[in-house]
Order: structure tokens, then sequence, then C-alpha cells
């Protein structure tokens, strides 16, 4: 039977498949009846669920993370396609397609994995190098960075995203870096490798995607910057050559300062030229990933504008999404 993946579903279309449970709540409508709010992916993409007179007891049949063979209908609504559920039932993992819901399958991780040490690799000052090899040469680490997403919803929110992000960030690095000789290009390398490590304590990514307890409590700025701290303790007793506290001091301000803005949770704003462009050109991939991710996922074709998204603040144009053509 062909696959009913996400992205193909369109509005009135009969459901029969298994997704994977992103999140669930339970809500109230304005009558104060309770009710389901699913959201389900795949490899495709996300979408949400309504199941209509469900409350708490059925809430807890299952647990985010979870594979429900979903039965139901789908319909838009401002712009946006869900399915209305009219029952489901747990599938146990073994009886599911892994590959159906991963963006990145095993052999692409690979090769970015091994971009990412070629890139790494042209690193030359010997301090900054010793950090580079104390974290490449962590399988446990390198494990986790094969299947961590970048963020819980909206930003590379799929196995392999943060790889990918953190990939994209030193390609656009190594593309600024040649009109600016003032900036230290091996420092920002070292930098944008650095800057969102902390994720890989900040989530928990190998059931149902979420925060874990130390990372709502520190967050993945401060878990960062105190795994940098400690591993630089780590090279020091082990070869015997600490790390200069200015470089040490400029790699964790950059993990730090990456947010750019005190109100978007950094503690401290960019005082570096190399920490204002990683913070720029983090705050760029994010936005434009999810900007394409909520073009590609507006189903209302009678519109050439999305539905207005909340976390964006804006409405997008969908035609932006495609490369200009004509002269």
């Amino acid at each position: 039977m062909h696959r009913q993946f996400i992205a193909d579903l369109q509005a009135r279309d009969n459901v029969d498949e298994i997704y994977r449970v992103a999140d669930k709540q339970v809500r109230s409508n304005r009558q104060g009846n309770d009710y389901l709010l699913l959201q389900l992916m795949d490899r495709t993409g996300q979408i949400s669920g309504m199941r209509w007179n469900a409350g708490q007891s059925l809430y807890e049949t299952f647990q985010k993370g979870d594979f429900l063979r979903v039965l139901g209908t789908t319909q838009l609504h401002n712009g946006m396609l869900q399915i209305i559920v009219q029952d489901f039932e747990t599938v146990h993992p073994s009886k599911v397609t892994h590959e159906d819901f991963t963006k990145t399958n095993p052999g692409e991780v690979e090769q970015l994995l091994e971009e990412l040490r070629e890139r790494l690799g042209t690193v030359k000052n010997a301090h900054l190098k010793r950090v580079v090899q104390a974290y490449v040469n962590d399988e446990q680490l390198i494990d986790k960075l094969r299947r961590a997403p970048a963020g819980i919803k909206t930003h590379h929110a799929y196995e392999g995203g943060l790889l990918r992000h953190i990939l994209d960030l030193l390609r656009i690095a190594e593309a600024i870096a040649p009109n600016y000789p003032q900036l230290d290009r091996e420092m920002l390398l070292v930098g944008v490798f650095l800057h969102d490590l902390g994720k890989l304590d900040e989530l928990s990514f190998d059931g149902d995607l979420s925060y874990s307890d130390s990372g709502q409590m520190l967050g993945h700025l401060v878990q960062g910057t105190i795994d940098l701290d400690r591993r630089a303790t780590q090279i020091a007793k082990e070869t015997g050559l600490p790390l200069p506290d200015p470089i040490l001091w400029r790699l964790q301000h950059m993990i730090l300062s990456h947010h750019g803005q005190l109100d978007h949770g950094s503690p401290k704003i960019p005082m570096t030229i190399e920490a204002i462009v990683l913070a720029h050109i983090d705050d760029l991939d994010a936005k434009v990933n999810a900007a394409t991710e909520l073009i590609e996922s507006d189903r209302n074709t009678d519109s050439d504008w999305t539905a207005y998204s909340p976390i964006m603040g804006r409405k997008f144009f969908k035609p932006s999404a495609n490369k200009a053509t004509g002269s």
C-alpha cells in the first residue's frame, strides 16, 4: 500500500496511516468539552491532528515519541491542513519503517560528518586544533550529533538537524571570511562548530523531542560554555598545554552571545567581530529554514501567501521559495 506522507496529503483525504507523535495536549473548546491536539510527523513534515470529545484518560494511553496508526479525514483550517482524527492505536516501533520518519538517511549523515571534519581540519592554530580534536574524537558526542535536532518545532527540528545547521553555518562562514581581513577565520570556524553543541544536553531526542531537566534549568548556551570549560581543563591535564585564557574566553563569549540580544536569551551581546558574524549567520540560517518549512507546509492553493505565523510574526509569500526565472 502506498504510504500517505504528510507532504502529499490534500484537503478531504481519508487517512489511514502511521505517524509519530511530536507533541500532544488536552484542550477545552468554547463549550468546555475536552479534546486532544496532536502534532504528528513523518520525514516529510508535521501536521496537527484533532481528536474531539477526548480527555485525560485517552491522553494517557500513549506518549510523545510513540507511533500511532491514525484514521481520519483532512481539512483546511486558516490555510493549514489538519487531520480530524476519528480513531487511533499505538504501533510498536518494530512495526514501522525508520526511514519514513527521518529526513536524513544514515549515508547522508556520514557524508555531512566527513565534510564537517574536513572543514574543521583546516584549522592550523595549535590551541584551537586541540579544542576541535577534543570534540570530534569524542565518539559519544559524535553519536549524539548524528541524531540530534537543532530545535523542537521550527528550527531544523528533525534527526540530524543540528549537524546540518552547524555545517550550513560553516559553509556560510567560509564564504564570508575572505571579505573581512580583520576577521579571525579559524576562531570563527571553531566558534560556529561549538555554538550549539550544548543542545546535545539541552534536548531529549531518543524518544519524543523535548527539553531535558538540565536543559530547562540551564539552557544550551550555559551548558555549552560549561562543557567547553570542562574540556579545556581536560586538555591541559592530558597535554600539559593549557588553553590560553583569551582564546577560551573568546570561544565562550561566542557561545554565550550567539542569540545576539539579551531579550533573545543571550547573557551577553556580541563584543568581538567573530561573535557578531556568528550571531547574524545563526539567525539567518534559522529564519530561512523556518520560513521555508512554513511555506512548504502551507496547503492553501487559493493564495500565494501562507497563513500568519505567530512564531515568525508575519505571513510569507510562497513563490519566494522558488528560484526566480526569466530575464
